[in-house]
């Protein structure tokens, strides 16, 4: 009998001067969670693309349920019976909940919209996923977690036999994680399959039943969980080498203080205080709506506040203009729409912070522009063809290195770092922290706004846990450190 709910063989898709899935097969069997992992650029986003109908394959065959598979679009993949729950979620705020449930599959007579059985079967499953959820209620009123879920149950009331998830962790916090592993673990006793897509290993361990590795578009391996040795084989896997993060102990007593922060507060923050000395690593960890990015946004003179900020024994005035001049860069959490002019090139991404250390009198050098960007684009190690590549077309740990290179053009002398690893995968990780350390090492000021406790853990100096837009207390790092007391403090503010 063939327990295999997909059955992938010889699969490639070319684009113009790139093979992006290379001579990819492998299973995946019915009722499992069905894990898939990779680096940026490893070809999983372009396999989950031609899964569901959005990409179509140049090469190889796909069997589901022991019949060829060839959707042509996202709806005949769906009405094939595979949905996907997309990073970027595919509701609409402005429609009640019952609305978005029905949204494209509505019952018409005479152009009139129809209550049908339909709908009462979605209600009835949304009510098993989540009862706190009113059909009745706006999503724009839902958590992103709980938006998610609108989601999942749209999937199991049309009957998908695989649901494909990716990335459905990164913008949640740790709860809404829990939540949505048990909303998994039901959706499994009914029969149902998940692919699973996540840059975070350690939710592969705790969810996940198989493991399928992808690296430069090929298929490296498929696996059992129980199979693999811990964090360290699939890492070695997804990227040919082992990679080891821990943090290094260092003496910065005798380094001046370059940032203070007196009594902070604004609608998120209430009375923040801290100093940060020179070549220091602080980080400030807590769950989804703890105050980070709030802080960071106060600390750059987005957002408005009480209180003072001094850099460099000056008082900073609330505003951006004025604190990119006096030397404080920020690497906001969402690059691409914040961080990024995407359809721009790297070479006027990387300039256009410091626009006048390579113009005169209104006219751009091009020759010292196109210099600069190529020191950066090898310092950093950005892989990419030119500087005249579009930014959009790099990977998201790519992207993160230009934003890394705008602002080191600005001449910053301290840079804020708003969840600086979030999309991205562990070999870009390790390249980007390693880049933070050595910013850290030439004399350059670091505050790290994370919600990720490995990263914060094995990168920084100081630790600051942040509740609810309190700061609970203040930890130096070294080999004493509780993660657990960490993570304590952080759910539960105490």
């Amino acid at each position: 009998m063939n327990d295999n709910v997909m059955e992938i063989r010889n699969l490639d898709k070319v684009y113009p001067g790139v093979k992006a899935v290379d001579d990819v097969s492998f299973d995946i069997k019915s009722n499992t969670i069905h894990c898939l992992v990779g680096e940026n650029g490893a070809g999983k986003s372009t396999l989950i693309k031609i899964l569901t109908g959005a990409e179509t394959r140049t090469n190889g065959i796909i069997r589901l349920n022991g019949e060829e598979y060839n959707a042509k679009n996202t709806k005949e993949a769906k009405n094939k019976g595979i949905s996907t729950l997309f990073q970027e979620l595919n509701v609409v705020d402005q429609l009640s909940v019952e609305d978005n449930l029905t949204l494209g599959m509505e019952d018409t007579t005479l152009g009139f919209l129809r209550k049908t059985g339909k709908i009462k079967k979605m209600i009835e499953v949304l009510r098993d996923l989540e009862p706190s959820i009113d059909p009745k209620q706006l999503v724009s009123t839902l958590s992103v977690a709980k938006k998610q879920i609108v989601e999942i149950a749209k999937a199991v009331a049309s009957d998908a036999d695989i649901i494909i998830m990716d990335e459905p962790t990164a913008a949640i916090s740790e709860g809404e994680i829990k939540r949505l592993f048990e909303i998994i673990r039901i959706l499994h006793e009914n029969n149902v399959t998940v692919i699973y897509i996540s840059h975070r290993l350690d939710e592969i361990f705790e969810i996940g039943e198989y493991v399928t590795v992808m690296r430069d578009g090929g298929h490296i391996d498929t696996k059992l969980i129980s199979d693999v040795e811990g964090r360290s084989e699939l890492i070695k896997m997804m990227i040919g080498k082992t990679i080891f993060e821990e943090y290094v102990p260092k003496d910065l007593k005798s380094s001046d203080v370059v940032l203070q922060v007196n009594n902070l507060s604004n609608h998120k923050l209430h009375n923040i205080s801290f100093d940060l000395r020179k070549g220091e690593i602080a980080g400030f960890y807590g769950l989804v709506g703890a105050g980070k990015t709030e802080l960071a946004r106060a600390i750059y003179g987005v957002d408005d506040y009480q209180g003072e900020v001094i850099f460099n024994n000056t008082k900073l005035a609330q505003s951006p203009h004025d604190t990119i001049e006096a030397g404080i860069a920020l690497v906001p959490e969402e690059r691409r729409s914040q961080g990024l002019f995407t359809m721009l090139t790297i070479r006027s991404n990387t300039t256009v912070m410091n626009l006048k250390e390579i113009s005169r009198n209104g006219f751009i050098f091009s020759a010292k522009e196109r210099k600069i960007t190529a020191d950066y684009i090898e310092k950093l190690q950005i892989a990419t063809s030119g500087s005249e590549k579009e930014v959009a077309k790099l990977s998201g740990g790519n992207q993160q290195k230009v934003v890394f290179s705008k602002c080191l053009f600005a001449n910053a002398d301290m840079i804020l770092l708003d969840e600086p690893t979030r999309g991205v995968d562990v070999g870009a990780k390790s390249e980007i922290y390693h880049i933070i350390r050595e910013l850290a090492a030439e004399g350059k000021s670091i505050l790290i706004f994370s919600s990720e406790l490995p990263e914060i853990v094995n990168i920084c100096d100081s630790i600051y846990l942040m509740f609810e837009g309190d700061m609970q207390c203040k930890l130096e790092n070294g080999p004493d450190i509780d993660s657990e007391a960490i993570l304590h403090t952080a759910a539960c503010g105490e």
